[in-house]
């Protein structure tokens, strides 16, 4: 029986990390139905790009009050969860802060954790207010309402719980030092949970060890509990931001890649010495298909930014088209991506490892053709994601496929491109007419 605490810590360790490494597989298998990308150039570069970027919040201050109390969490986030160790081995060993043998720098460490834990609460209340009191307008978009609302509430609440639990974990266990109870040796230093000390006073020594083994417990499973639910909540971002800004599109913003096929037969077309009645060269593959109408036609990087989105909105604020009334929302294009891909996901799990065609895609059932069309292309949403997210590219590649396989470009964008074919321009004029509003003005 002594161990048996021991045991069934070692148990809940398996079973939680067991669970994240099977939604860990689903993820992966997930992103890399996604057509192949080359994204091996320029390993300093972004390897420099992680380090600001995903690591170094450098996108989060450009709104310096969100971007402050989003840095006070993430660091809290990170540095608190060092403790984690400690109390898995406490936990699997049996002893108690086994770090302590540190001294000083044990005490500062503790010390340090709690006042960014004091500092988390702090910043989780104000995030909560600006959602649901305050309701800033990026949060209240159609695309927020139902789950993605919900989701962000769970994990601020999340977090409160966790804080408090750390907080009254080690408030109890400075009562059993100063008790002198066995098992408790004085370590650590404890300048935020001292002043919960007064809901002790008068308690017994068992009744305090019971509510630090609660809340012990409580907290760790909270974490493992954080870590799997991470897979189903837009905080994945907490683990994919670091890929997704490897990964990130080192080219100028605006720099369109050039269709393969296209090229090949524009090349044909300027070559003085080729013959245009020529048969071509007879091609056993499957004929490529243009830009993209469901997720498998997506890029796997175009995919794993889907899951790294954050939904935080600043793409959707930035954005010219929805500030305008349109109906197009770079925020909705991820979160919808995404959405269709858990669905493809649970079509291969359901079908034994193979999609079954279920008469949906992305296109149409997810996303609409009048959202697509809404997009300027100005790349003021690639510019504010603060994860190097593009959204713009999983647009161009929907409307290549609208123009390259169903002809269906909007009536003005058809006209622009049949006069730029009769005349060498967008306007509906011969060239030899061209300068007529010239002379007209003189």
């Amino acid at each position: 029986m002594e161990y048996l605490p021991n045991i069934l810590f070692g148990i809940l360790l398996v079973i939680g990390i067991g669970y994240f490494s099977r939604n860990v597989k689903k993820l992966r298998r997930n992103i890399f139905l996604g057509r192949d990308a080359d994204l091996s150039d320029n390993k300093p570069q972004r390897w420099k790009n992680m380090a600001r970027i995903a690591l170094g919040q450098s996108q989060m201050v450009v709104r310096p009050i969100a971007g402050i109390m989003h840095i006070i969490v993430y660091i809290g986030f990170v540095i608190i969860n060092i403790e984690v160790l400690e109390i898995i081995i406490d936990g699997l060993l049996g002893t108690h802060r086994i770090f302590a043998f540190m001294g000083g720098f044990y005490d500062f460490l503790i010390a340090s954790f709690e006042i960014l834990a004091l500092l988390v609460i702090v910043a989780v209340v104000v995030f909560w207010l600006r959602r649901n009191a305050l309701k800033l307008a990026r949060f209240v978009k159609p695309e927020m309402k139902g789950w993605p609302k919900s989701d962000a509430n769970w994990i601020l609440y999340i977090e409160l719980i966790l804080m408090g639990l750390f907080l009254t974990m080690n408030a109890a266990d400075y009562q059993l030092q100063q008790m002198g109870v066995a098992h408790y040796e004085e370590a650590g230093m404890f300048p935020v949970s001292q002043f919960i000390l007064p809901v002790f006073e008068g308690m017994s020594a068992s009744s305090v060890i019971l509510i630090e083994r609660i809340a012990w417990w409580l907290h760790i499973a909270g974490i493992l509990f954080f870590l799997n639910y991470l897979y189903y909540s837009k905080h994945l971002h907490i683990l994919l931001a670091f890929p997704n800004t490897y990964f990130g599109n080192l080219k100028p913003k605006g720099e369109f890649a050039n269709n393969e096929a296209v090229t090949k037969e524009v090349k044909l077309m300027m070559d003085p010495n080729a013959d245009p009645f020529a048969a071509p060269a007879e091609d056993t593959a499957p004929p490529e298909k243009f830009g993209a109408s469901d997720v498998q036609d997506l890029k796997w990087v175009q995919l794993l930014s889907a899951y790294t989105c954050t939904e935080c909105g600043r793409c959707t604020s930035e954005c010219p088209a929805n500030q305008t009334g349109k109906k197009l929302s770079p925020r909705k294009i991820m979160m919808d991506t995404r959405d269709r891909l858990e669905e493809v996901g649970k079509n291969i799990d359901k079908n034994k490892g193979e999609f079954v065609d279920d008469g949906k895609q992305l296109l149409d059932d997810y996303i609409s053709r009048e959202e697509l069309w809404a997009c300027t292309s100005c790349n003021a949403c690639v510019e504010a994601c603060p994860v190097s997210i593009d959204p713009l590219s999983i647009i161009m590649n929907m409307r290549q496929y609208l123009v390259m396989e169903q002809s269906a470009a909007p009536a003005e964008l058809n006209a622009m491109m049949g006069n730029i074919e009769n005349n060498g321009a967008p306007w509906p004029f011969n060239q030899m007419d061209r300068l007529n509003w010239a002379e007209e003005a003189g």
